[in-house]
């Protein structure tokens, strides 16, 4: 069976959240297909993945070795093939991405369009795009933000099924995701950064990351984590100057 063929079966048999499937879908459209989609799955070499994954990004290359290999796993599972051919394929290194976040006092100083509340409530609350559009004046009450769907149906993970304390400035998200894109990235940052933004409001705040992470619904604390390690260049400055100041304070005898 070709790869393309047996990628269109598996799609309908997946168990996997609408979203991931979406995401699955687009990847393999875009950069799985166009390189081995024409080739029977017992034809497929290493060398076809290995060149597949170093002619695109290494953020990309990840996403399509992933679904290579969810498609061989089940393609064994289904008797379609005994082969994997996935095994021992390199990937390009990955630059460390630059974590861009803005502090509250920039969110609020900021001029964000017809969209001022909107973004103020999402880097004060800290939901995904996905899940703040879902949202209704209903799933606020007693003080916290209920959240338990997505604009996709479900959230991404059991983890992401939470309550977070409610600030204000509630407002319907636009329905399409690029409308609220357009007036973020005019300020230099994504809609993603609104996030980071929360999860860095709650670190100055002295809250613990265990606690974060159940307020940002990670399902692994190393995510947060990440997060919570990034700095402002002027919190290096103030931890300078705050040991300057304690090296000049005369030690006391024992």
């Amino acid at each position: 069976m070709l790869v393309s063929n047996w990628a269109q079966n598996y799609w309908t048999v997946s168990t996997v959240a609408k979203k991931t499937l979406y995401d699955y879908k687009n990847v393999f459209g875009r950069v799985v297909e166009p390189f081995i989609g024409s080739k029977d799955l017992d034809e497929v070499s290493l060398m076809d993945i290995q060149k597949l994954v170093l002619a695109t990004t290494p953020y990309q290359a990840r996403l399509a070795l992933m679904i290579i290999k969810t498609l061989y796993r089940e393609a064994k599972l289904y008797g379609m093939t005994e082969k994997n051919p996935t095994i021992g394929v390199k990937l390009p290194k990955r630059p460390e991405p630059k974590r861009v976040f803005l502090t509250w006092d920039q969110v609020n100083a900021l001029d964000w369009g017809r969209y001022n509340d909107q973004v103020r409530f999402l880097a004060l609350h800290g939901l995904r795009w996905s899940e703040a559009v879902a949202l209704t004046e209903q799933d606020i009450s007693d003080g916290y933000v209920s959240v338990n769907k997505s604009i996709y149906g479900s959230t991404k993970s059991a983890s992401s099924n939470r309550k977070v304390p409610y600030i204000g400035y509630f407002k319907p998200l636009p329905k399409t995701y690029k409308a609220l894109a357009k007036a973020v990235n005019k300020n230099g940052i994504t809609v993603h950064s609104l996030r980071r933004t929360y999860a860095y409001l709650l670190k100055q705040q002295g809250v613990h990351v265990t606690t974060a992470q159940k307020l940002l619904g990670h399902a692994d604390p190393m995510v947060t984590l990440k997060i919570y390690t990034s700095v402002l260049d002027n919190e290096s400055d103030s931890v300078g100057t705050m040991l300057r100041n304690v090296a000049k304070k005369p030690s006391v005898a024992s």
